[in-house]
């Protein structure tokens, strides 16, 4: 598996390849970001459009962009009313994320009017919603909201339409026992943390997630292919890579048999192990794995059996 990446199987919520993962889902994704959005905002979400990983360029050419990992639009049409959701999970301690929310505030409000429109109150209303693993204040609460107001008159309603959301996956205070469950298990997200209707209904939906074929062969390229492909012996390390993937993808089967590992590894054409990775990411069993390897080993070896090319 991977040299620095947990497993698949490993992964939390908070993880970026999965929260993009679940949300790209054409099965599973509206289910897995309204049941997130209406935990956390605690009110029903409409009808919504899902985009992941969306790429916003800059003003300007030399002028820097933004990649939201998951933009989340409620409504049909300005006349019915419009939000979009910024749904950012961080693991990093290391950035000031209230300016980091402003940037992506200001590039994702700049797109929403067409040039010479002059009605303000198209804009929709925005909510960055950002998840952290730690305390981004420091007072203990599970929820922040922040919004502009008056300092004068703090009294009086600024209506922008502009929401920033900070959660907190270990805040005590605030909120209510719903959205310490969600966080909890955002954080980690194991069965033990499964405790209400919420994380049971996520917990099962990451679970199809983690289980589906294309999901581990493009965690498997994702960790180990880009590794590899950075090494100077890219076609050797390209191909140590997908035996590698085949093995991790079959040991969701259970224990991989120490000679269907011989088997694997003395495959040396790297468009064999790529039809082998195709596979072992679809196949329901080691058994039938061995099936479509004894196949190959026989094409390899002008039709003799398997157990004759070892």
């Amino acid at each position: 598996m991977g040299k620095t990446q947990k497993t698949l199987e490993e992964m939390d919520v908070m993880d970026d390849f999965l929260v993009n993962a679940a949300a790209l889902d054409q099965e599973l994704g509206e289910e897995f970001c309204r049941l997130i959005l209406e935990t956390l905002l605690q009110r029903q979400i409409g009808k919504i459009h899902i985009t992941a990983q969306k790429t916003l360029q800059g003003i300007l050419p030399e002028k820097r962009g933004i990649r939201m990992d998951v933009e989340i639009l409620e409504g049909e049409d300005q006349e019915s009313g419009v939000n979009i959701y910024d749904l950012e999970p961080h693991l990093r301690k290391d950035m000031n994320v209230p300016k980091h929310n402003r940037f992506y505030q200001a590039v994702i409000d700049s797109r929403q009017l067409a040039s010479g429109d002059r009605e303000f109150d198209k804009l929709p209303n925005l909510y960055i919603v950002t998840i952290l693993n730690y305390d981004i204040f420091g007072k203990g609460y599970m929820k922040y909201c922040v919004h502009n107001h008056c300092e004068e008159v703090p009294e009086v309603d600024y209506e922008d339409g502009l929401t920033f959301l900070y959660f907190n996956t270990g805040g005590t205070r605030g909120g209510n026992e719903a959205i310490h469950a969600l966080l909890t298990y955002l954080q980690d997200s194991r069965k033990e943390n499964v405790v209400d209707e919420a994380t049971d209904r996520l917990h099962r939906l990451i679970t199809k997630v983690k289980e589906k074929p294309e999901v581990r062969l493009e965690y498997m390229k994702f960790d180990d292919i880009i590794y590899w492909e950075k090494k100077d012996s890219y076609k050797e390390g390209r191909e140590s890579a997908y035996r590698e993937m085949i093995i991790t993808l079959l040991q969701a089967h259970g224990e991989v048999p120490s000679d269907l590992r011989d088997k694997i590894n003395a495959i040396e054409d790297t468009g064999i192990l790529e039809r082998l990775v195709r596979q072992a990411a679809s196949v329901s069993s080691t058994e039938a794995f061995e099936a479509a390897l004894k196949k190959e080993w026989n094409c390899m070896a002008g039709n003799g059996d398997v157990e004759d090319a070892n």
